[in-house]
């Protein structure tokens, strides 16, 4: 099965999927990103969970809206492209 894997600062509004990774290898060394990964988990995000874009700001796309479970959330763009999402085929 062909799995489609971006980071979730990426997306468009209106992309869906499922959250595969909070953080990354890449950013073990940084604790800025750390920091970010643990109040992301704090907040409520956690893999395998279903996630979707629902807005981005129109001047710079920075913050992004997203919908987790039945929540909505605004990220910053470096808060987003912390999270590896497994895009939905339509």
């Amino acid at each position: 099965m062909d799995r489609t894997i971006k980071k979730l600062g990426s997306l468009k509004p209106g992309a869906k999927g499922r959250i595969v990774a909070i953080g990354s290898d890449t950013l073990v060394h940084d604790p800025e990103a750390a920091m970010i990964a643990e109040r992301l988990r704090e907040i409520g995000f956690m893999e395998d969970m279903a996630i979707e874009v629902t807005a981005e700001s129109p001047f710079g796309r920075d913050p992004v809206s997203v919908r987790i479970d039945h929540m909505s959330i605004a990220l910053r763009r470096r808060e987003a492209e912390s999270v590896l999402v497994e895009i939905e085929r339509e």
